[in-house]
């Protein structure tokens, strides 16, 4: 069955994003769009996930839980989970290798952590996007280990995309897909041997598609969908 999909977009819990993006309005606005999955990956951290899962459920679209993690070479690789369990014990490594960089909110945004009223019950105080301690290789070994799967970001825009910062995607990475950014030129790079995946990387409301990726699944939930991105 062919699923329409955006497996980019942050909440508020992203200092770069707006509070408008709470779970109940992005769940919302994705069911309005008529998506029928998505992926919130919030900036090095998954700990609005549990809050996005409770909305998803009750509005029936499926959640691919995920991280962008910012590599230490400045490259955002997403990091997609079976289950929101498995991306928090992840966004606990993640964040042991966060550096204790305060967040400015003034300057960067608030990082609001939200339950599933829109209730704002916590701040994150470090900043989320700064760069971990962890190498690309690495992120993606760990993604692995823990049941994940490490997909490079926006491969083709200037900005923290593999391509700008290294040149070329690692063959040592073991990577099996990567993002394309629709607002850039396409990469002169062969993209033959990866799924490739578009998405919103949406950080307002109005940012969330209408048509999404469509993306060839078994069935509408996180582990098909995390089986079709990893061809498995």
């Amino acid at each position: 069955m062919k699923l329409n999909v955006d497996l980019h977009m942050h909440s508020c819990l992203s200092p770069c994003a707006d509070d408008d993006m709470t779970p109940n309005n992005l769940v919302n606005m994705a069911w309005l769009n008529g998506l029928d999955a998505i992926a919130v990956s919030d900036h090095n951290t998954a700990r609005n996930l549990p809050a996005v899962r409770e909305v998803a459920r009750e509005r029936g679209i499926a959640l691919l839980p995920a991280l962008e993690v910012t590599t230490r070479e400045e490259v955002h690789v997403l990091c997609y989970f079976r289950t929101v369990e498995e991306a928090l014990a992840f966004d606990a490594w993640v964040y042991e290798r966060l550096p204790a960089i305060p967040n400015a909110p003034a300057f960067f945004g608030r990082q609001l952590l939200m339950n599933a009223r829109d209730e704002v019950i916590g701040q994150e105080e470090r900043l989320l996007l700064s760069a971990i301690s962890a190498g690309l290789e690495e992120v993606a070994r760990a993604a692995r280990a823990m049941g994940g799967l490490a997909v490079p970001a926006h491969i083709n825009r200037g900005a923290n995309g593999i391509l700008t910062n290294l040149g070329f995607i690692p063959p040592g990475a073991g990577f099996t897909a990567v993002e394309v950014s629709r607002r850039s030129p396409p990469p002169a790079i062969d993209l033959t041997p990866y799924t490739v995946l578009y998405a919103s990387d949406a950080h307002r409301l109005e940012d969330i598609p209408e048509e999404g990726h469509a993306l060839e699944c078994a069935d509408c939930d996180e582990i098909a969908i995390f089986a079709s991105i990893a061809r498995a």
